[in-house]
């Protein structure tokens, strides 16, 4: 099976080659913005990031994303050395210099620095933050729904490394995608420490069962805005929703599955392990999940 898709599958668009990157207060062509091989995202993944998506001109549930980002920093004991609105106004910023209006999508990193020598402790990092946003013109473009399997790598606890965090430390992640890959899967569903299903490896992930929305505890997984969205939509429209510990078995007897995302939104899942789930298709209840989230980005865009 080799007709792989990602939940972060885009159409292809030549403006992209031409985009200016916001890099420490400049902004630069995308041959240009590069970073020191002893910064402390590229040597050691130190660092959080934010991803954004534009619609309309209006960054969605942007005050949401700067909380997570600076709360993230915090966590880490990351200054990123700029107020939320010097870092909302270097978003605008890059968005008027590319000219993006609609169907943009922004990652904003911030990694610890510079460091003086190629080692571990933060404090070798005394040149004060890396801060970039990258900004490209993006419309999804996923043409099936997604295949997961089940991979060993799990999401951990949150005295290793808590999986809440957008952190710039992705292997565990990049690895269970590999492993599903290997296993003729688009990406990875991981479960918990405990065996619950929790995640996959880019996204949140939500069963439907007899017209129920089941997604897990949220003690495991990233703590993800689009994630929130859902639940609270369920919530205002009367559709029974429910964070819980639940296993492969329920999963596999699901009549829905789908996975939320910043880029993606809600992506239908059509097979996990090889088992068909429910139709095959994006069923009723993701349907009517992604029409009522259409109207609350009609109505954050206004």
């Amino acid at each position: 099976m080799q007709d792989h898709v990602t939940t972060h599958q885009a159409q292809e668009d030549a403006r992209n080659e031409e985009i200016l990157i916001w890099l420490n207060g400049r902004l630069v062509p995308k041959a240009q913005a590069m970073v020191s091989v002893y910064d402390s995202g590229f040597m050691l993944g130190d660092g959080v990031w934010e991803g954004l998506r534009l619609y309309n001109g209006t960054w969605a549930f942007l005050d949401e994303h700067m909380g997570r980002l600076f709360e993230a920093a915090k966590a880490i004991d990351l200054d990123i050395g700029m107020t939320r609105d010097e870092v909302i106004s270097a978003l605008l910023e890059t968005q008027t210099a590319n000219d993006m209006h609609t169907d943009a999508h922004a990652r904003l990193m911030v990694t610890r620095g510079v460091k003086t020598r190629p080692f571990q402790h933060p404090s070798l990092s005394q040149q004060g933050p890396t801060v970039t946003i990258i900004m490209e013109h993006s419309r999804p473009s996923i043409p099936r729904p997604i295949r997961l399997a089940t991979v060993p790598h799990i999401r951990g606890l949150p005295m290793t490394q808590d999986p809440k965090l957008n952190s710039h430390s992705k292997l565990n992640c990049i690895l269970a995608c590999i492993a599903a890959e290997k296993a003729g899967a688009d990406e990875a569903l991981m479960l918990d420490v405990h065996g619950f299903v929790n995640t996959t490896n880019a996204c949140n992930f939500f069963i439907v069962r007899k017209g129920a929305v089941w997604t897990s505890t949220g003690d495991y997984c990233m703590n993800g805005i689009t994630r929130q969205k859902v639940i609270d939509l369920c919530h205002a429209n009367d559709i029974p929703v429910y964070e819980r510990n639940f296993s492969l078995v329920d999963t596999y007897g699901a009549d829905e599955a789908f996975l939320t995302g910043t880029f993606g939104a809600q992506t239908p899942v059509g097979e996990i392990d090889g088992r068909q789930i429910g139709t095959g298709d994006m069923g009723p209840v993701t349907h009517r999940l992604r029409a009522l989230y259409k109207a609350l980005i009609d109505k954050e865009a206004a």
